[in-house]
């Protein structure tokens, strides 16, 4: 981050404080304290359980097939969850008002779309011609405007150990990713992993706990982390770590050695640590050895006419990669915003010019480019693809007009393929987008939807290391998404 953008994030938030808007929305900033007193019973309560008393009995009936489990169940057969990191401003993106006063609707004007009476940013042109592919959900909502422990609420469908809190890294407390749910619950067979992240591990400079929690397996165990690849797919000669056989080794000789680690194994010799490293490990030799797994991770096997189609830029390699892992058979693949050595998503100021110069170009082009290219080749179907942020971004402009703040209240998420029926609005916002009007839609209940069209029960129970039956999602999916 340079000097001038974590000056801006410190003015936004003086700012925020300032106007009252800090207080509105529940944000603090970032705080080196404890959570208060009514965080910490919340959260201790939640953490007992795992999920609050009518989620308890909801779940229950849900596990024990009292409620149906409807439309979309087990249609898709692999999510491409598109995670833009930093909190995007839904009313310069999926939700404008252009009838709100000038403080609230911003500098960008709006273009009509392939759908009848929708209108989305007039800096999203590419997508405006795919929403008959897309649902947009206008009313997504939380109320955490913490990056850190809304990252993990969003990527897990649980609060985090430490909510509404900036201060908190990774642990292993922290509950599974929902990749890590789908390894353990529908693990792929061969050599391929069930999971992926990439690329990178997301984190903010800003936030005393840096990396976000809820990005690895957690309580769950190592053994169910999702892959993660680092670098950039558009550098020349680009290589995922840990995939190419190291120097003076021969495939031939690599093969043996996996075939000396089974003998160890079969022998009891292999020591006394977990049971779940030795399939681990022997599922990272077996990628070694495999010329599908390697050859999943080539991109620049790629027709270089469709690379550039994605975007030359790291954004869109990354969608390209994705859509190539997908189509070799890993179950759930995250793309995260990458480290751009700005403030990602977070346009505390100069909100406008990043999103139209830095932001939007390459998320326009690489989202719609992903839709046409896996339509092209029969897997968007079958594809669950999710577009969203940890949250949204305040109504009411700062800095002079130029800034947005955190806003968890009310922002928007995008979904297609999977079964997800195309070219609708799914609920609604009121008339600044600071609040829903209609069916809202919590976190968790996208995470439940993600599990349930990839036909996982997010009301499932799995046992934690000291035999704990836990819910694997706090959510309800929203069904009515599905034709």
């Amino acid at each position: 981050m340079t000097a001038a953008s974590r000056e801006s994030w410190t003015q936004g938030d003086r700012a925020m404080r300032a106007t009252g808007e800090t207080q509105r929305a529940g944000c603090t900033g970032f705080r080196n304290s404890g959570p208060t007193r009514r965080e910490a019973i919340r959260a201790g309560a939640l953490a007992m359980t795992g999920l609050a008393m009518p989620d308890l009995f909801r779940g229950r009936a849900m596990a024990s097939g009292l409620t149906a489990m409807g439309p979309g169940f087990g249609r898709a057969k692999s999510c491409l969850l598109i995670f833009m990191w930093g909190g995007p401003s839904q009313l310069d993106t999926w939700d404008p008002k252009p009838d709100a006063p000038a403080q609230i609707r911003g500098q960008f004007g709006t273009i009509a779309t392939k759908v009848p009476g929708v209108r989305i940013s007039e800096h999203f042109p590419r997508l405006a011609a795919q929403t008959h592919r897309l649902a947009i959900i206008r009313s997504m909502t939380h109320d955490d405007p913490a990056h850190l422990s809304s990252a993990h609420r969003l990527l897990t469908g649980h609060l985090a150990p430490r909510p509404y809190s900036d201060a908190a890294p990774p642990s292993p407390q922290d509950w599974p990713h929902l990749g890590s749910i789908v390894a353990k619950l529908h693990p792929t067979r061969g050599s391929l992993p069930s999971a992926v992240t990439m690329p990178w591990t997301v984190a903010h400079p800003a936030a005393p706990g840096g990396r976000a929690p809820g990005q690895n397996a957690g309580w769950l165990g190592k053994a169910f982390d999702p892959l993660a690849i680092e670098g950039d797919p558009n550098v020349a000669g680009f290589e995922v770590g840990g995939m190419t056989l190291p120097a003076g080794v021969s495939l031939d000789r690599m093969t043996s050695r996996r075939g000396l680690l089974e003998e160890i194994g079969s022998s009891g010799l292999e020591g006394r640590g977990p049971g779940a490293w030795s399939g681990y490990q022997g599922r990272a030799l077996d990628s070694l050895v495999s010329a599908e797994a390697r050859g999943a991770f080539q991109i620049e096997r790629e027709d270089p006419k469709l690379r550039d189609t994605y975007g030359r830029n790291i954004h869109g390699q990354c969608l390209m990669l994705g859509r190539r892992l997908i189509e070799a058979g890993v179950p759930l693949v995250t793309v995260n915003w990458h480290n751009d050595g700005q403030n990602f998503w977070d346009t505390h100021g100069d909100n406008f010019n990043q999103l139209k110069n830095r932001l939007m170009p390459p998320a326009d082009q690489g989202f719609s480019a992903l839709l046409d290219d896996m339509d092209g080749r029969g897997l968007l179907d079958e594809t669950l693809v999710v577009w969203v942020g940890e949250f949204g971004r305040t109504p009411k402009t700062t800095l002079g007009g130029s800034g947005r703040e955190h806003w968890p209240r009310c922002y928007s998420a995008v979904m297609a393929g999977g079964g997800v029926r195309g070219g609708q609005v799914y609920g609604s916002s009121d008339r600044w987008a600071a609040f829903p009007a209609s069916n809202p839609v919590s976190p968790d209940d996208l995470g439940a939807t993600m599990l349930h069209a990839l036909g996982i029960n997010p009301a499932q129970e799995v046992m934690d290391a000291v035999g704990r039956p836990l819910r694997i999602n706090n959510g309800i999916p929203v069904t009515a998404l599905f034709a």
